[in-house]
């Protein structure tokens, strides 16, 4: 049962830093357009929110490295250079929302502004000549914030979120949906690069900083999730160490030596080579050495099971502290699929009647592996208008790299091939083959009969709510049973009779037809 309208919109003090509710009915699928402004220690970003409501896209994303943090600690103010730099960049963003009615923005400024003695100077010379007002928040604010973000792309996570900036470095603890302890601390590599006493003064600084913190954390045992820029370079250079060839940094994981590994291999390999194979800015390269250091202790010593990135922070958890509880407790997955089907499926709602159809295939499937089979039946038809001789590889392309939360990579690489299958009989002669290694053979067969199985059902849809048939299965006997009324026995046409002899090949059994009395 949906709550009532009045419970449904959050209370004034939930409002900020939007001032205005942005999920009015916890039944929204659709999330009207919102602008963010992240004036961070490093850089100035606008994002652009749009899509689904409980997995929103972005629809617009735009970095200005501006460095308004450099030189801080040593007088105590924004870099000049930086701060003009941040205020061409907001008046650009302020146009540019404008145009994609984005308006009103909503502004927060993070280390750099709140520890400059000329902080509150700049922010009001924002306003004043952009009309946009800035909110500073806290150190602990920002913690809070950024660990709602990975919330938004793992609901009811364990672990410890490691936010990194220019400027500061801030940890919260997540537990079942919840953000508990959260902390602040100078570990930023722009704070780094100020450390007396070269690489000796600057590891003990970094030591100090992460003992003192995890005196306060206490034990954490569960997955790190890493939220930033700096974090995020490190991880594209993981990539490119292990020559790992699916190029989507959100849920890309790394064990602890993982990560020792790749701290030398940033150590010993030419910065400019690189920066240019991983297409990370020369302003981002030269903080990833001193972000690197900072890292290799936090997993010395807080010693987490595994090591998540994380493309969702502070942006997203302002978003993620809106969501009425209901939409809080939704599959981010399910809910962006659901969205991409009703914008683009020709019969949108088709693909939860495919699900039913084709789910007696899957009787012994775990939960994890059902809701990716669910994923795919609702995004089996919104490429159609793909030209056909590429629809199959669009699919796996759409499904591998595509902005969807709450996806381990080999389930998009499961995903994608399943998608795949959906248009296409066989996988091999595609620019993907090296990704379908990363998948168990099982997994592989598993994968082409849920594309065999879309792709059949799909030829059975007169109706958005009903297959005028069923399937039963028998694994055993490998029998393929398929019950069809006697009105739908003409949709089996030769096409259609092709494709269930290719599923039931796919599972290496026989067809069993029968007509429904």
């Amino acid at each position: 049962m949906e709550d009532s309208p009045d419970t449904a919109i959050p209370h004034d003090d939930d409002l900020e830093p939007f001032g205005r509710p942005l999920f009015k009915d916890p039944s929204v699928r659709h999330l009207r357009r919102v602008g963010v402004v992240d004036v961070g220690s490093n850089s100035v970003r606008l994002v652009v929110f749009d899509g689904a409501a409980r997995s929103p896209a972005y629809f617009y994303n735009e970095k200005i490295m501006c460095a308004l943090g450099a030189g801080l600690s040593e007088t105590g103010r924004l870099n000049p250079e930086g701060r003009q730099r941040a205020l061409a960049a907001i008046r650009r963003f302020q146009i540019l929302a404008q145009g994609m009615e984005a308006t009103p923005l909503t502004a927060v400024a993070t280390a750099a502004v709140r520890d400059a003695e000329d902080g509150p100077d700049f922010v009001a010379e924002v306003e004043r000549t952009t009309g946009l007002r800035v909110r500073v928040v806290s150190g602990e604010e920002e913690a809070r914030l950024s660990a709602q973000g990975v919330l938004l792309g793992w609901p009811g996570s364990y672990g410890l979120v490691c936010d990194i900036g220019g400027s500061s470095m801030e940890l919260a603890a997540i537990k079942g949906g919840d953000v508990g302890l959260r902390m602040t601390s100078p570990l930023g590599p722009l704070k780094l690069k100020e450390i007396k006493g070269g690489r000796k003064g600057r590891r003990a600084f970094i030591k100090d900083q992460v003992a003192a913190m995890a005196g306060e954390m206490g034990a954490q045992r569960d997955r790190l999730f890493l939220v930033g820029g700096s974090w995020r370079a490190i991880a594209r250079i993981d990539m490119d160490r292990q020559g790992y060839p699916l190029h989507v940094l959100h849920e890309y994981r790394m064990t602890a030596k993982a990560v020792r590994a790749t701290v030398d291999y940033i150590r010993q390999e030419d910065s400019n080579a690189l920066r240019a194979r991983c297409g990370i800015s020369s302003a981002r390269m030269d903080l990833v050495p001193l972000a690197s250091e900072v890292l290799a202790e936090v997993v010395r010593v807080f010693r987490p099971r595994d090591i998540a990135v994380s493309s969702y922070g502070i942006r997203e958890g302002m978003l993620y502290q809106q969501m009425p509880q209901q939409l809080r407790d939704r599959d981010p997955l399910i809910e962006a699929c659901r969205f991409a089907e009703s914008k683009d499926a020709r019969l949108p709602g088709f693909g939860k009647t495919l699900y039913k159809f084709i789910l007696p295939l899957f009787k012994s499937a775990k939960p994890d592996r059902l809701r990716i089979i669910k994923a795919a039946c609702l995004l089996h038809d919104v490429t159609w208008r793909a030209h056909p001789d590429y629809r199959a590889e669009v699919c796996f392309d759409n499904a591998t790299r595509a902005n969807l939360g709450g996806l381990k990579h080999v389930e998009r690489i499961f995903l994608g091939l399943a998608l795949l299958h959906r248009y296409r009989n066989k996988r091999e002669g595609t620019s993907f083959e090296e990704l379908y290694d990363y998948l168990p053979e099982a997994d592989r067969q598993q994968a082409e009969v849920v594309g065999k199985a879309m792709r059949f059902g799909a030829m059975l849809w007169p109706e958005e709510d009903a297959i005028p048939g069923e399937f039963r299965w028998f694994p055993k006997k490998k029998v393929l049973e398929l019950r069809l009324s006697e009105a739908a026995w003409p949709l089996l046409g030769e096409v259609a009779l092709a494709r269930l002899k290719s599923l039931a090949s796919s599972l290496g059994a026989e067809v069993d037809l029968k007509m429904q009395r």
